[in-house]
């Protein structure tokens, strides 16, 4: 099981799964987040986090610890 947090910069990755629950989960979605988005991995800030991506054609700050609720391959 690969997570959102495993990918290196410059890669892109494709959501599986979200494995967080209520909230958290609801706020990732909102994100644009969802099964199928296609994501690529821009920068991650000097101290590790966070990690800014480019989802749907917009760019988009996360944190490792959301990171980690996302599936991807």
């Amino acid at each position: 099981m690969k997570t959102l947090k495993d990918v290196k910069v410059g890669e892109t990755a494709v959501v599986t799964k979200l494995t967080g629950e209520g909230a958290v989960k609801r706020r990732i979605m909102d994100m644009g987040i969802t099964k199928g988005v296609e994501i690529l991995v821009r920068k991650i800030a000097p101290l590790g986090d966070p990690m800014e991506l480019n989802v749907r054609g917009y760019e988009l700050s996360l944190r490792k610890a959301d990171a980690e609720k996302i599936e991807v391959e």
